[in-house]
């Protein structure tokens, strides 16, 4: 018979994916000999089957939990369900990937009306047994019966009001009494059953519970967020309780081998004494610093520095890890490598190197690509006048302003419609994860460092305070008030992650600068990387920033966004609107000193580097007023019977836009069928780039113009736009008598051009696959429209694993790369080819760009270091390293 079950000394380290990564770090630590309450693990393959199946277990399931949870009373001399010596357990989940907060944990289980009796009876400690068991009651009821938290939070509120205490731990015994009967009758009416009190009842219950908890919405959209497969489903853990709860000697804590926010090496984690563990994660109190554990308990704390070093150095690896002290004596109940943001992900790499725990291969597979994003956020401008209201802890950095908002239905509401929100609650739980997503950075009056928002604000690369204590939020009427500051929902306040404050009203923020370990990692990755890193950039501003982050050239420059300008489009009208040769040459005139000016600064800023500059490429009609607007604006002028020269002129503008209108300009005349039937537009596109080329070479700046022409499907379409173009060019650097390099190529985004690339290569001198317009020509899709209407749904449904637009598709649009690639190549084999999409920023699309080998990816300029360190880890993982 297949193997469900785990007892925690039969597994290993190496076992995540059946053990999940709580079940196989318990089985490791068992392995090694540390303080570790026993226990057994149900594997995630029977999740798989739970819900392949219908939710119906697999066949010996049952007899194999039987036959170990009678060997865990065997090894803790304790007996399920026993009046005198009972053995309680914890039940959690574990899934392969780490998922903080997002799947479902019952303690205490196997409390009941008799067992409470042996527990009373061995530890002498009435009231401990009896918080104990209103806090299983209060966790089953919510976990395992669906009773929401807040009716248990009722209860137990008017409790302490009426024994006027403010603290949990302030009711004594007869409370706590009174409060489990309140409970017991609380559950009654919300179910319409009794409290379960079988103690194999109820592990069984919680065990349906934990799997059920794979598949909640929470869970969900927290592997949708991080790309976790649906598939892998979570083990659960069933292991003997360790009571933190039991007096002033003992106490629950967790923590962290290094600080996750700054890569610091230093004690970091928090604690409380008297209390379980949800009491520190969950922010219904609020902890102490770990550092400070030394005071109470100098010899635990010793113990336990020395154990989680002894975890660090075994795993190579940070590690997060959760401990109980119980009556003095100390114990391990998980440890799992820790969640860090990108700051500290970039140090603790650095420093492990320098350390001699990993290589520097290693260190550039600990950071998570797309995790470099956070490094981007703005900080508080030093500069600025700010108004500091309140200050919390400091649990995820970046600095962020927004409406205050209290629901994270109202968040993600308001965040969808792109305004700038601050999500602002007592507490986070796992349920408001869809409003953190759409804020811009979360704020709580209680939880620590390691509390839900803490933890879940740093993995999404979002701004958060903790622990705001000073703040007295009132949902219901809609405030926060501050000592005698109140702030309305809809104001706007600015909080800045990486020292806690929070401030009034909209604070200026500045652009941060890149760390030393930043630097360092970044280097690495250039000595291994094999692809080129380049920039998408329309402004000199661009290009300088791109450089600065790494840009190893322009790989698109989009000119149709410098006709767009302001003081440029009137110019761009009339050329459009002309009805002559002539009259178009003369707008045509206009602005060929304008796009010189637009390419000398781009071309300067990238002094060495080659620089791409695709000729125009959208339908004209972008550049006119609006076919609507304008049909209404004619119709009025005659109802009003306007002067007639005004309403001539807007009838002119009228004809010409209905004319250029069509049913579908992605396909329409655009790109280089613009170039085939108004020449004069790209020549002097072309002009103004040689031109801008030949003067910075006078000055002895070396330049490297690449010229792009857009939309080609067809070799007889490319021809006659590069001869013109050469000719152009060649002529005016033989008249300059400077010595200027630079080629013609086009853009590959319709698949007719990838599947005759052979023929388009004969003229091309490089390649440059437009992934966006590919996609959309290759799955016969308008992005606009499918993202709004059904894309997204594909993606829910699994109909597509990914989007398109975000992931480039390997099976069709990456076939396409591959052939193109291959058949141009095949014609001129040093074609160069790269791709300049948003694909060029995507870590995965990135490793498929290095596997079918293309020269350079492109991408938008804060891009670039993602990219940068994705072409590394590509040469790594493929094993390309020469």
């Amino acid at each position: 018979m297949k193997k469900y079950v785990y007892f925690f000394d039969e597994g290993k380290g190496d076992m995540k994916s059946i053990l999940g990564g709580k079940g196989a770090g318990l089985a490791e630590m068992t392995r090694i000999g540390l303080p570790v309450p026993q226990g057994f693990t149900i594997t995630t393959e029977v999740c798989v089957e739970y819900y392949k199946n219908e939710k119906k277990y697999p066949q010996g399931l049952e007899e194999q939990i039987e036959e170990n949870l009678k060997k865990l009373e065997k090894v803790s001399k304790k007996a399920f369900g026993d009046s005198k010596n009972p053995l309680l357990v914890s039940v959690r989940s574990g899934a392969l990937i780490s998922m903080p907060g997002m799947m479902d944990t019952v303690l205490n289980l196997g409390l009941n009306d008799v067992t409470i009796l042996g527990i009373v009876e061995k530890t002498k400690n009435e009231r401990f047994a009896y918080d104990s068991y209103r806090r299983f009651m209060q966790m089953f009821g919510n976990v395992v019966l669906g009773i929401e938290h807040d009716k248990f939070e009722y209860l137990l509120e008017g409790l302490k009001k009426e024994f006027k205490v403010k603290l949990d731990t302030e009711i004594d015994c007869e409370g706590l009494k009174i409060l489990v009967e309140r409970y017991k009758k609380l559950i009654k009416k919300e179910t319409g059953e009794d409290f379960p009190q079988e103690p194999k009842a109820q592990l069984k219950m919680a065990i349906d519970a934990v799997f059920n908890s794979w598949n909640t919405k929470r869970a969900v959209t927290y592997r949708r967020i991080n790309k976790i497969s649906d598939d892998l489903g979570t083990a659960v853990n069933v292991q003997e309780m360790v009571f933190g709860n039991m007096g002033e000697d003992s106490g629950t804590g967790v923590g962290f081998t290094r600080n996750p926010s700054t890569g610091e090496k230093e004690d970091y984690g928090e604690y409380l004494l008297n209390a379980q563990g949800e009491d520190v994660v969950a922010g219904i109190r609020t902890p102490l610093p770990l550092s400070n554990l030394k005071n109470d308990s100098l010899e635990v704390h010793e113990e336990l520095i020395k154990i989680v070093t002894l975890l660090e150095k075994h795993y190579r690896d940070v590690q997060d890890y959760e401990f109980t002290i119980e009556k003095g004596k100390l114990y391990l109940l998980q440890t799992r490598t820790g969640k860090r943001t990108a700051q500290a992900a970039l140090k603790i790499a650095v420093d492990m190197v320098e350390e001699g725990i990993i290589n520097k291969e290693e260190a550039i597979l600990r950071v998570d690509p797309n995790q470099l994003n956070q490094l981007l956020h703005r900080r508080i401008d030093p500069k600025a006048k700010v108004e500091v209201i309140a200050k919390g802890l400091p649990a995820s950095p970046g600095a962020a302003y927004g409406k205050v908002v209290f629901t994270a239905d109202e968040a993600e509401e308001l965040g969808k419609k792109g305004e700038k929100v601050i999500l602002v609650r007592s507490e986070t739980t796992p349920d408001d994860i869809h409003g953190m997503v759409e804020a811009q950075g979360v704020l709580t009056s209680r939880g620590g460092m390691t509390s839900h928002a803490a933890v879940v604000a740093r993995g999404m690369g979002k701004a958060c305070v903790a622990g705001c204590s000073a703040l007295n939020i009132n949902t219901k009427k809609g405030i926060i008030s501050v000592n005698d500051l109140v702030i309305k929902k809809d104001e706007f306040i600015t909080i800045d992650g990486g020292t806690g404050e929070v401030f009034m009203g909209k604070v200026p923020t500045i652009e941060p600068k890149m760390s030393k370990e930043f630097e360092t990692l970044l280097s690495w990755a250039n000595k291994i990387k094999r692809l080129g890193v380049y920039a998408n950039a329309d402004t000199p501003e661009d290009a300088k920033k791109a450089r600065e982050l790494g840009a190893e050239g322009i790989g698109l420059t989009r000119t149709e966004h410098m006709f767009m300008q302001q003081d440029r489009l009137p110019i761009v009208q009339k050329m459009i609107m002309a009805d002559t040769l002539k009259s178009r040459a003369e707008a045509l005139e206009k602005l060929l000193p304008v796009q010189k000016g637009d390419f000398l600064g781009i071309l300067k800023a990238m002094e060495g580097l080659p620089v791409i500059i695709r000729l125009l490429d959208p339908p004209l009609h972008e550049f006119l007023p609006n076919l609507e607007d304008t049909l209404i604006e004619v119709t009025t002028l005659k109802l009003k019977n306007i002067d007639s020269a005004e309403l001539a002129k807007k009838e002119k503008l009228l004809e010409i836009i209905k004319s250029l209108h069509e049913m579908n300009p992605m396909l329409g005349l655009r790109g280089c069928r613009l170039g085939l039937l108004y020449p004069e537009i790209y020549d002097m596109q072309v002009e103004a780039i040689i031109d801008a080329a030949i003067e910075l070479t006078k000055k002895g700046i070396n330049v490297k113009p690449e010229i792009m022409i857009p939309l080609v499907s067809h070799i007889n379409e490319f021809r006659p736009i590069c001869k013109r173009t050469r000719k152009i060019a060649d002529e005016k650097i033989k008249s300059a008598g400077v010595k200027l390099e630079y080629k013609v190529g086009t853009m590959i985004e319709l698949p007719r051009a990838a599947l005759t690339a052979d023929k388009i290569a004969e003229e091309a001198e490089f390649f440059s696959f437009g992934t966006n317009d590919l996609t959309q020509t290759t799955f016969g899709i308008s992005r606009d429209d499918a993202e709004g209407k059904f894309l997204l749904k594909y993606v829910e449904e699994k109909i597509l694993e990914e989007n398109p637009f975000e992931v480039l598709d390997r099976e069709g649009v990456g076939e396409l790369v591959k052939i193109g690639t291959k058949l141009g190549r095949k014609t001129r084999p040093n074609l160069e080819v790269g791709i300049c999409g948003e694909h060029g920023g995507e870590p995965q699309s990135v490793e498929f760009c290095h596997s079918v080998g293309l020269n350079y990816v492109s991408c938008s300029p804060f891009r670039v270091p993602i990219a940068r360190l994705a072409a590394a880890q590509a040469v790594i993982k493929r094993k390309d390293i020469k």
